[in-house]
């Protein structure tokens, strides 16, 4: 048996960004990952939009400042579009800031993750592994791998993703709500510069989101029904980008397919307990939200901040994981998430209700908004700030 004072299992976004927060930290980490990321051809499909809070999170951790600027997009403004006339807008100029927030690919900052804590001093890398069973005593969880291996630690941290083993094998409930629909994914070169802002509609068959990316291109994210988002993945390539273009009313010209369409499921996932004795789960294992707000990985990131500095914090003589010592880390990160997974549910369902009576006044709360700077810049310094 091989003994540590953490061990991580899943080596993402935030169980990596985890570990590398914990590199000063007098700790002997376990890092537990069945395969190492890669980078695709081209542009990968998957993207992030990066709020400025994580931005220094990840440059306090080391691995913003060895990411390639070329693939990365300042987020400068934002226009949001409702579905009879509504319209919001965001400066980054009028709010006082250098950019909103920044777009760039998943893999990118995987890779990045992946390379720093391969070089880590206090990490033992285990990949390729898969876990096999989990046993939580009273002082130390015991974890045994698909080879045989077995590791121990006082605590044991779940990045597993959204259908996260360890999450089920601790026997911690994940209520899921299925919205049944999928976000479309693609990447496109434009025909007309974006100028760095963001755009989104809320539309009568979902929500369309255009993305920059570096030049003349952008990512999309479509949120809609089943049906349709299986026939946007089926169109041809030219039909696809019409549909977009069309969609997005022509704001960027006409679009040339950069990466071809992927679709996943779309649902809320609420965790009424993301700690327990000798366990505490992090990023999409522990919540997930609609992809309208783009702000998802944002909130693992916190997680790892907040649970990071929990650690780090904690005195030689402390059990870090004992559930009392752990709750900190729970009580910390769920106002926030909370409040994320209402704010983007409530949105998903005030535009899709289809009462007549309803559309004229969630397009005219955009507009008072938008005429209103004094409550749009608190919008936006909220998210600058907490997100």
């Amino acid at each position: 048996m091989q003994q540590f004072d953490l061990i991580i299992v899943g080596g993402g976004l935030a169980g990596a960004s985890l570990a590398l927060a914990l590199r000063d930290a007098r700790l002997r980490i376990a890092l537990v990952e069945s395969q190492p990321p890669r980078r695709p051809d081209g542009w990968d499909a998957r993207i992030y939009a990066i709020s400025p809070a994580n931005k220094d999170f990840l440059d306090a951790i080391g691995a913003w400042r060895h990411l390639d600027e070329t693939r990365i997009a300042p987020i400068r403004a934002m226009q949001i579009f409702g579905d009879q006339g509504g319209k919001l807008g965001f400066s980054a100029y009028e709010t006082g800031v250098p950019e909103l927030g920044c777009i760039l690919e998943s893999s990118l900052m995987a890779c990045e993750f992946w390379e720093s804590v391969k070089r880590q001093s206090n990490l033992t890398l285990f990949c390729p592994a898969r876990p096999a069973s989990l046993e939580c005593r009273h002082d130390a969880a015991v974890l045994q791998l698909t080879n045989g291996t077995v590791l121990a630690a006082p605590l044991l941290v779940g990045a597993d993703g959204r259908d996260s083993w360890v999450r089920q094998s601790a026997g911690l409930a994940a209520i899921n709500t299925s919205y049944g629909e999928k976000g479309v994914v693609a990447n496109f070169s434009t025909g007309q510069p974006h100028r760095h802002c963001a755009f989104q509609w809320f539309r009568d068959d979902g929500v369309l989101a255009y993305l920059p990316l570096p030049g003349n291109r952008i990512s999309i994210v479509w949120s809609t029904n089943d049906a349709h988002a299986d026939e946007l993945c089926t169109l041809s390539p030219q039909a696809f980008c019409d549909r977009v273009a069309a969609a997005g009313e022509q704001v960027l010209g006409d679009l040339e397919l950069l990466t071809p369409p992927a679709a996943f499921p779309l649902r809320l996932m609420r965790v009424p307990q993301t700690v327990a004795p000798r366990l505490a789960l992090v990023g999409d294992a522990a919540h997930g939200i609609h992809p309208l707000s783009g702000h998802g990985i944002n909130l693992g990131f916190q997680d790892a901040r907040e649970l990071a500095g929990l650690l780090a914090a904690a005195q030689p003589w402390q059990d870090i994981g004992e559930q009392r010592f752990l709750q900190r880390y729970q009580r910390a990160r769920r106002e926030e998430t909370v409040l994320m997974q209402t704010t983007t549910d409530s949105l998903r369902r005030l535009f899709k209700e289809s009462s007549p009576g309803l559309r004229p006044l969630r397009n005219l709360g955009l507009n008072v908004t938008n005429g209103l700077p004094f409550i749009k810049n608190a919008l936006v310094r909220y998210a600058l700030g907490a997100l």
